[in-house]
């Protein structure tokens, strides 16, 4: 029987970044195959039986697999240089918790099953819950298929190297149908638990969120020769663009616009840019405000591109609306633990797709300093084994 921090501990080393700091454990790269390799010797050695679905998405099943299961589980990708929780503390609590619910003597009248989800921050391919996104239906197959990559290898193509067929890829509404309630784990992304009173909330919403990408098209041009009169430059218009991205959501309560990455081409120190390309994040409660504040920054957008004698692009790369979990569902969790806060995020989960699906719901454990997606991200020692113990209580109870 293994603590959750043991567990943790065995995959420190696993994709350190050592230019970013923390991890970087993209979509099959090999630090991300690593883990899932990991994950399948965890689960056969708890007597799981374990299966990779035609989406990528693994399954460890206590019990025979079968319809009406109860599952848990998350990812274990990461944002570049993101910490050593996100995503990999509810995989490796799912697991302590089975260790806890065998403890105990716990006999499950139904299945239950651990999963891990492929793609879930969307730092490879730009889509995030892909793999949750693939078995629902909410995304299309032919975008999933086709999105590339930094390097230009699209999705079809990786996966195929890594023993899936593109044709099979998409909607399973037969493994969907196995998944009676869906109850992910996660560290808490934000300040809400605070450093006292209660480790471990259950989760109410998800913030309305979506990825957009901006290209802002100038003339490329010798850096030496060109006076700066001349020039149509998308880095300059870029520059003003980022600002007013910023002040737009300043100007709109609850909202958050982000960006969080720019790419110049050709990207050449001595070289205007032809093309700057930028990826917006945002986010708001009220989905209505987020199409407004969308509409706000292109229009921004495309009179700074003007003003440099550039032209501007927007395309959506993903949207999800703002999701409410399974009141019934979140109902019996909090009933089963007393004196757990009820929190809302801002975070993006393959919960909160599956919640449009089947019931689901979220346990989040405190996380002091608030700070995720960051080498700082953090979880105590004992904040970990509580939530381990929530789990299992969560878990035992729902079954």
């Amino acid at each position: 029987m293994e603590t959750v921090n043991q567990l943790l501990d065995s995959i420190k080393d696993v994709g350190r970044d050592a230019v970013r700091g923390g991890y970087s454990r993209a979509v099959y790269s090999t630090p991300e195959l690593d883990l899932r390799q990991w994950f399948i010797e965890q689960a056969e050695q708890r007597g799981l039986a374990v299966e990779t679905d035609r989406n990528g998405i693994i399954w460890a099943w206590w019990g025979k697999p079968q319809d009406g299961a109860l599952v848990t589980g998350s990812h274990l990708d990461s944002v570049p240089g993101g910490g050593a929780f996100d995503g990999p503390l509810g995989v490796a609590s799912a697991l302590a918790a089975v260790d806890i619910l065998k403890a105990r003597g716990v006999q499950p009248p139904r299945p239950l099953a651990i999963t891990v989800f492929p793609e879930e921050e969307g730092s490879r391919f730009g889509v995030a819950c892909l793999g949750s996104r693939l078995l629902t239906g909410a995304i299309g197959v032919d975008k999933a298929l086709n999105l590339r990559d930094a390097g230009g290898d699209t999705f079809a193509d990786v996966a195929r190297a890594n023993g899936l067929d593109p044709r099979h890829i998409g909607p399973d509404p037969e493994a969907l149908a196995r998944i009676g309630d869906f109850v992910e784990l996660h560290v808490e992304q934000g300040k809400g638990l605070g450093n006292g009173g209660p480790a471990v909330a259950v989760g109410s919403s998800i913030l309305g969120h979506g990825r957009w990408k901006l290209s802002v098209h100038g003339q490329g041009n010798h850096a030496g020769t060109t006076l700066m009169a001349d020039r149509s430059d998308p880095m300059v218009a870029a520059a003003q663009i980022i600002l007013a991205v910023r002040g737009a959501a300043a100007k709109q309560p609850d909202a958050r616009a982000t960006v969080g990455r720019l790419t110049p081409v050709p990207g050449g120190t001595n070289v205007i840019a032809s093309r700057v390309d930028l990826w917006l994040d945002a986010r708001h409660p009220d989905d209505a405000v987020t199409a407004q504040l969308i509409e706000a920054i292109y229009r921004a957008a495309t009179e700074a591109a003007a003003g440099e004698g550039c032209t501007v692009t927007l395309t959506e790369e993903s949207y999800s609306d703002t999701v409410h979990f399974d009141p019934s569902l979140s109902q019996r969790i909090s009933g089963l633990l007393p004196g757990a806060p009820v929190l809302a995020t801002g975070a993006g989960h393959d919960a909160g797709v599956l919640a449009g699906y089947v019931p689901s719901a979220m346990v989040f454990v405190r996380n002091p300093s608030g700070i995720s997606h960051s080498p700082e991200e953090y979880v105590a020692d004992e904040d970990a084994a509580t939530g381990a113990v929530a789990l299992a209580d969560v878990l035992e109870g729902l079954l």
